[in-house]
Parts: C-alpha cells; sequence; structure tokens
C-alpha cells in the first residue's frame, strides 16, 4: 500500500567546499604528509597500513519501488521539477486531442521511501484573453476560431509541426481587468485556447489582425498571453512548488508494465479499457500518467510540510592546464572527479568516491576509482606515445563511466561550487572533444541530450550575469557559488573564503599552477591532489546544510507557486506573478499584458541629512517593521483600487477613496479590498504562524524547515512592492510605487516632528531630543540621556507614541542602542 503521507525526517548534512580556479599567488608544492592536517572531520584518519582503497559503494542504487496496484493504491510523491514537453500525440486512456502534437507537463519528484518518480500530466491546454466586441455573442465564437486559426495557420507556413488546428476553441466568459478600479463590474471576454504553448504568440499577435464579420478588425489589449505554461498550469490546479502530489487510486496508470497490476487495465478517466502500456521514457523507478483533473496537490501545512529523502551530489572536477594557461577542454584532460552524495535528512554521505585519471594511492573513507594505462619507469619515445594515446583511451573511459554513475546514482539536486559555469561546461565540451557520444545523457530523460546555451540574467536585486544553462532535465542544479553570490555580500567568493566566513575552517589550498605537476607525479601526488578534490566535493554539502540552502529555496518555491527551478533561475518578478495571478483568478480578475514603454521616474525615499560629529552618548535607532508592505496595506494600494479618472471619484463620495501624497488615488478597502493588500496579508500572517510555530517546535530538523518558510515569507513580502515599481516588468504601476514611497517620506517627516516636539526641555524633558539620521525606514534619535537604559526605555516609548498615529499594521519599533565601549561615542557619517 502506497503512503499516504510524507513521513517527518531529520536533518545533518556534513559540507564542504571548492576553491575557485585562481589564487592570489602559488603556494609551495605540497609535500609528501598525507594530507590530514587540512581535511578536517571531511574524509577519516588514514589507517597507517591501509594499502588499498575502500571497497567500492554498492549501494548508488535508490530503494526498490513498491508493488502498487493502481486500482487500489494512490501514489504520493514530492515534486521536485515541472517542466513541459511536446508529445506526437495524445497517449490512449488520456484527455487531449486524438491526433496532432499535445503539451504533456512532466512532474519530476520522489516518494517518502526515497523512490523516483515521472508522472505526465495530460489535458492541459495553453490559453488567453482577449475582450469581446461589443455586441458579440456565443455565436459568433465559432467564426472568430475560424479566423484567427486560419491567421495562425498560415503565419506558420512550413512549419506546421504536424499541427492539424492551432486554435481550439473561443469560449466567452465573465471576467475584469485587474488594472484598475471599475466598480466590481464584470465584462464579456473571450478564452482563447491554442493547441500548443509556442502557438500564444503568434495568436495575440495576430488577433487584432484578422476581420470578423460584422465587428471587422480591432486592436485588442490582450490579457494572460505573457504566462509561462508551467506558471499557468500550477496557478490553475492549486500546485505550489516542491508539494505533496497524490495521484488517487483509479486515476493513473503506470508506464512500467512491471508496475501494473493484471493486464494493465485502465480504471477511472471514462471507464476501463483494455490497453497496453505505454512505453516508459525515463529513468525514474515508477513512470505514470495522469489527467491534469484527477491528482491532489496538498498545501504544504502541517504533515505536507515535510521533506522528502532527496538525493543531494556534490562533485567537483580537476583538469591538467599547460603551465601558465586556463584548462581548455578541447586541449587539457579531465584528471579527477570527486562525488559525495547524501540524502536530505541524513547526516552521513551514501557515496564518496573520486574517479581518477592515472594510478591514485588509496584514500581511507573514499572509494578510489583507477583510469590508467600501463606503465614502467623509462619508456621510448614510440611507447611514450603509445602511453599517452592509451591514457587519452582512459580518459574517454572515465567519462563514460562517470555518467553511468551519475545516472545510476539517479540525483535529484546536483551541487557544487561553480559547476553551471565551469564544471558541467567543461566536462560536456570535454567529452565532445574526445567523441564520448554516450556521454551527454545526465538527465532523467533517456534519449534526451543535455544541451548547452549563453543566457543573461538582469535583474535590478542581482543585476546583470551571463550565465549557462544546461538542460538536465529532471534534475535541479543547484550551484551553490550562484546562490552565495546572489544572497551574500562578502569580500571574496573563493570556496575557501566561504567556508571559512560560514564554517570557520580553511583548507591548504591547491594553486593551479601545480595541479599539472601533481598529476605528472606518483600515486602519492595524485592522491594528494585526489584528497584536494574530494574536499572541494564535500564542502558544498556542509554549507548546504550550515545556510539550510535547499529548505530555504523550497520553502521559497512553496511560499510564491513557483518550481523550484524558477526560484534559482529567475528573479522576483515571477515570483509575485505567481501570486497575484493565483489571487486574481479567485475574484475572476485579468492580468493584462504590458506593453514596456519609458514611464517617468519618481521620488525615492526620504534621508534626513545626517547631523555629522561624534556623540558620546546612546543613540536610539527606532526602525519602521516591514514599512512598505504595511503602507500598503493600510492605505489599500492594488491595481484593483487604482482611480484612473476624475470621472470614476464623482461616483464615489469622498470618504470612499484616499488622494495619496503623490497625487493619485484609490478606493478604500471598504469599499473594494485590493489583491496586493490581500496577497500581503496572508503572507505576513502565514510568516507569523510559522514563527510561532518555530518557537514551540523541538525537532530540530523540522525546526529548520520552519525557519526557511518564514524567511521565504518575508522575502516575498518585501518582493511585492519592487514588483509594482520595475519599468520593464509585467505589470508596472507608477501610481502604486510613487505613492508607497511619498507614504514613507511622509511618515519618516512625521516621526522626526513628533519626536523633537514631545522630548523637549519645553515638556518637562531634561535635554530636547533630536533626529540626526533618517533613512527609507528608520531613523536615529538622540534623546540626550546618558545611559543606555534611560536611551531604551525612551526608544520604545516614543516608538509606541508614534505606532499610534499610523493606521494598522504600520508599526514603529525600538531597534537598538548604538555607541562604542571605550569611550562612549557614536560616530554617524553617509
Amino acid at each position: 500500500m502506497a503512503t499516504l503521507g510524507p513521513r517527518q525526517l531529520s536533518n545533518g548534512l556534513e559540507p564542504h567546499p571548492k576553491r575557485q580556479r585562481t589564487s592570489p599567488s602559488p603556494p609551495p608544492l605540497p609535500s609528501s604528509q598525507d594530507g590530514r592536517d587540512f581535511l578536517n572531520d571531511c574524509l577519516p584518519d588514514d589507517d597507517e597500513d591501509a594499502t588499498s582503497s575502500q571497497p567500492a559503494m554498492v549501494h548508488w542504487k535508490r530503494p526498490p519501488p513498491p508493488k502498487l496496484d493502481p486500482s487500489s493504491d494512490p501514489l504520493v510523491f514530492q515534486q521536485i521539477d515541472i517542466d513541459y514537453y511536446v508529445g506526437a500525440s495524445t497517449v490512449p486512456g488520456m484527455p487531449g486531442m486524438g491526433t496532432g502534437p499535445v503539451p504533456v507537463l512532466r512532474m519530476f519528484g520522489v516518494t517518502s521511501d526515497g523512490n523516483s518518480v515521472c508522472s505526465h500530466i495530460h489535458g492541459f491546454l495553453p490559453y488567453f484573453f482577449v475582450p469581446a466586441p461589443r455586441d458579440f455573442s456565443t455565436q459568433h465564437c465559432a467564426t472568430f476560431r475560424s479566423a484567427l486559426n486560419t491567421a495562425v495557420m498560415g503565419d506558420l507556413r512550413s512549419s506546421r509541426d504536424n499541427i492539424r488546428e492551432a486554435v481550439l476553441a473561443v469560449e466567452m466568459c465573465r471576467k475584469s481587468s485587474i488594472y484598475g478600479f471599475y466598480f466590481n463590474e464584470m465584462s464579456d471576454f473571450l478564452r482563447v485556447t491554442v493547441s500548443l504553448p509556442k502557438l500564444v504568440a503568434p495568436a495575440r499577435r495576430l488577433v487584432s489582425c484578422i476581420s470578423v464579420p460584422p465587428f471587422g478588425q480591432i486592436d485588442y489589449q490582450v490579457y494572460e498571453a505573457n504566462i509561462d505554461f508551467e506558471v499557468r498550469f500550477m496557478v490553475d490546479t492549486g500546485v505550489v512548488g516542491c508539494s505533496w502530489i497524490e495521484l488517487p487510486a483509479g486515476k493513473y496508470r503506470f508506464r512500467n508494465q512491471s508496475q501494473t497490476c493484471g493486464t494493465g487495465t485502465l480504471i477511472g478517466g471514462g471507464g476501463a479499457s483494455e490497453m497496453k502500456p505505454h512505453p516508459p521514457v525515463t529513468r525514474c523507478q515508477i513512470e505514470v500518467d495522469v489527467s491534469y483533473e484527477d491528482f491532489i496537490s496538498h498545501l504544504p501545512e502541517g504533515e505536507w510540510q515535510a521533506i522528502a529523502p532527496v538525493r543531494i551530489l556534490s562533485f567537483d572536477i580537476e583538469c591538467a592546464a599547460e603551465k601558465g594557461t586556463f584548462p581548455e577542454a578541447q586541449r587539457d584532460p579531465v584528471i579527477q572527479i570527486a562525488n559525495v552524495a547524501v540524502l536530505q535528512g541524513e547526516t552521513e554521505p551514501f557515496v564518496k568516491n573520486v574517479f581518477t585519471l592515472g594510478r591514485c594511492a588509496p584514500i581511507a573513507g573514499t572509494d578510489v576509482r583507477v583510469f590508467a594505462p600501463e606503465t614502467k619507469l623509462c619508456m621510448s619515445e614510440a611507447e611514450l606515445r603509445k602511453y599517452e594515446a592509451e591514457l587519452r583511451k582512459c580518459e574517454t573511459q572515465l567519462l563514460k563511466e562517470w555518467a553511468e554513475f551519475l545516472q545510476e546514482l539517479d540525483p535529484d539536486i546536483i551541487t557544487g561550487y561553480n559547476i553551471v559555469n565551469f564544471d558541467l561546461p567543461y566536462l560536456l565540451n570535454r567529452a565532445k572533444a574526445l567523441n564520448v557520444d554516450s556521454f551527454p545523457y545526465l538527465g532523467r530523460v533517456r534519449d534526451s541530450r543535455t544541451t548547452m546555451r549563453d543566457s543573461t540574467f538582469d535583474s535590478r536585486a542581482y543585476g546583470k550575469r551571463v550565465n549557462k544553462i544546461i538542460s538536465i532535465e529532471g534534475r535541479i542544479q543547484f550551484d551553490l557559488f550562484q546562490i552565495l553570490l546572489r544572497d551574500t555580500k562578502l569580500r571574496s567568493y573563493t570556496l575557501n573564503s566561504v567556508s571559512y566566513h560560514f564554517l570557520g575552517e580553511q583548507k591548504e589550498d591547491v594553486h593551479h599552477s601545480i595541479i599539472s605537476t601533481l598529476q605528472k607525479g606518483n600515486e602519492q601526488t595524485r592522491r594528494r591532489l585526489a584528497v584536494y578534490c574530494v574536499k572541494d566535493a564535500v564542502l558544498p554539502i556542509r554549507l548546504l546544510d550550515k545556510l539550510m540552502c535547499l529548505i530555504n529555496y523550497m520553502e521559497m518555491a512553496r511560499v510564491t507557486g513557483v518550481p523550484l527551478a524558477y526560484v534559482l533561475s529567475r528573479g522576483q518578478q515571477i515570483k509575485v506573478v505567481s501570486q497575484l495571478l493565483r489571487k486574481a483568478r479567485e475574484k475572476d480578475l485579468l492580468m493584462p499584458v504590458h506593453k514596456s514603454e519609458a514611464q517617468e521616474e519618481y521620488a525615492g525615499a526620504t534621508v534626513i541629512e545626517p547631523s555629522r560629529g561624534y556623540y558620546n552618548i546612546p543613540i536610539a535607532t527606532l526602525d519602521f517593521s516591514s514599512l512598505y508592505p504595511s503602507i500598503m496595506q493600510a492605505h489599500n494600494l492594488c491595481y484593483t483600487t487604482l482611480l484612473f479618472k476624475s470621472t470614476d471619484r464623482e461616483r464615489l463620495t469622498p470618504d470612499q477613496y484616499i488622494r495619496t501624497p503623490s497625487g493619485n488615488h484609490f478606493v478604500k478597502s471598504s469599499v473594494r479590498k485590493g489583491l496586493l493588500p490581500e496577497i500581503l496579508e496572508d503572507l505576513l500572517s502565514a510568516r507569523k504562524k510559522a514563527k510561532a510555530e518555530l518557537k514551540e517546535e523541538k525537532d530540530s530538523f523540522r525546526r529548520k524547515v520552519l525557519d526557511g518558510r518564514q524567511l521565504a515569507l518575508k522575502l516575498s513580502a518585501n518582493s511585492v512592492y519592487g514588483f509594482t515599481g520595475a519599468n520593464v516588468g509585467k505589470l508596472p504601476c507608477i501610481e502604486i510605487s510613487q505613492s508607497v514611497t511619498s507614504f514613507g517620506r511622509q511618515m519618516i517627516d512625521q516621526s522626526k516632528n513628533l519626536v523633537e516636539r514631545k522630548y523637549c526641555v519645553a515638556n518637562g524633558y531634561p535635554f530636547d531630543a533630536k533626529v540626526i539620521y533618517g533613512d527609507t525606514d528608520s531613523v536615529m534619535v538622540r534623546f540626550g540621556v546618558g545611559t543606555v537604559a534611560e536611551s531604551m526605555e525612551l526608544g520604545r516609548e516614543a516608538a509606541e507614541m508614534i505606532s499610534a498615529t499610523f493606521p494598522h499594521p504600520i508599526k514603529l519599533e525600538f531597534e537598538k542602542v548604538c555607541l562604542t565601549t571605550t569611550p562612549l561615542f557614536f560616530s554617524v557619517e553617509c
């Protein structure tokens, strides 16, 4: 019987760092010592009489899957990755068009027992909306569909790819735009369904070019035509990133016939029918087909907050470059690949090995896999040439067997340090140079080749970066270097520096200039190189655990409702879009497609000029809690509450709307509560709940999950304001963003005035208080008192007094007292 819910798992991973490929200066060539001084607890102490490597790991494979009867057993798994592909035709017994290519969603995941799952999800189709012309009725839908279908098919010309029909349906529905307040009135819209995701773009472009009698040609405002297909699916079906999925008994069918019960009779989905299972196409242990209407997505609450025993592989490679050059895949061999694999929730690696080119002395606790030709001390030129040719063959075999090892191990997460822009591209390019044709199939789809391309990532939060995009279907690439570059501010991002900063330990680095020398040495020098390589594979695992990176990113995927891969590779925009679409769908609201254009600049946050100097008394800092989110909540600032024209206000009484300090108008929550304030309220209340549970929770692993969740909720709330102010974003709204900052400026000024008016000699206080600095969401106050305790007391009192003057949930909090210890001086500078 399948497990109905995820089991609670404990966590405890041993991490390890990996250096970058350059160092300030080359260290001296290491001596023949065994390297125990820098291995710390990552590798066991060597035995004096250890003469051979540890036995090869034999427990690479996942546990065997249970025998399930699809007619009586549900299938439950945590989905880790979601994508889609275009199938040649509909799978028998599944919904969809009878002929022609169809889109199929694909969920990769893990059961609570550690079995890998691939679920093919059928029947979901892409669509978008346009406003219906005046006097349009259902009888015009067929004509509209035919005209648009003809236009799109004509636009495809020779690239039809067996597409029979581009536009499948046009249906009327009652909706309203999310952009602006329309007095809660609904309008007629047309939902246009197309056969493939790639057809949304031409259909959206051509819809304004067709002429439908008697309406003629209309320039339509298009809605929700720029939504990723995976996000559209997840929003409509209630799936969030890394959620637990349940396929009820009788609703799914196996692809692998050995997993089916009896003759493979499909039960559910319109009756039973005898048919052969569709052949499996992935390496997953359990592969099934299901309709998009027949699965259950569990919200990550209670028992469904658990994390499955996800397999994590950390690896590192070493290359032997010519002296003074950076490694080039066309020329320089891969000489070592170290691998460390752990289960999320386990404390010990279940795989620790290193693939070495050339003979290598044993390493205790590590499986050393040697790829080396026979050699002798003295070789003639002919023998040397033959040896080099044999060595090249050995490298080919090393790459081939490493790819087989990865497929056999079947990791859900592939991690390491700078693997996306160095290790993986180097391996792919080196395998290509050596004609290792079987190598570039690292994903879970058997016949799908691993490809690579350049991509530019541009975000206000993270800046502009050029990265490699590598397709390894069904496996998440979790590059710790990119994570730290995005989420932390450090002086140096070398693996050594990062490890010292977060783990408090360093390793003796091997400079790239001596790697070839070590490789050309003997078994002992290659052993020392292997030890370093293994260390570089262990450290990312330890850092993942220390920083809770994987858990935090999983929780962010759950909170924002996007796939885990999106959290890693995309900016903040898609996360807010997902949340906005979910909330809008509940209220029959549609998101318009924004046409990017230059927008006017608006004033940012207030900066109170600092009173420069040294202060020999404590300075109290007062800080607004979640300032911008609380402003949006307090004043009901949203697309759905925005009043565009003065004529709109004529239908309202003055007490039904507000005028912001920037001159914009929004209806109050008593008239209509905005979607953005609702989203923020949900996020912040969920965070409050997670923090309360965190205080009570005793289990260490569950505490990490809850802590990651409350952090994800906080970050998500803070990103909502930025979404409205991004000029090149999905849905910028300058009226909202400038209103938020104008309220913020007003509140900082108000706080300054209130403090200085109340805490003064005229009111009986011994000193006149002065705000010596203010910036965005905080003010620094000199109350004039001489002790920390007095400053803290006045700070708390002032925060409470000022908070009472602002609408809920805006709250000013006492944060801290600033001072130096000897003597009591505090320096304020710009």
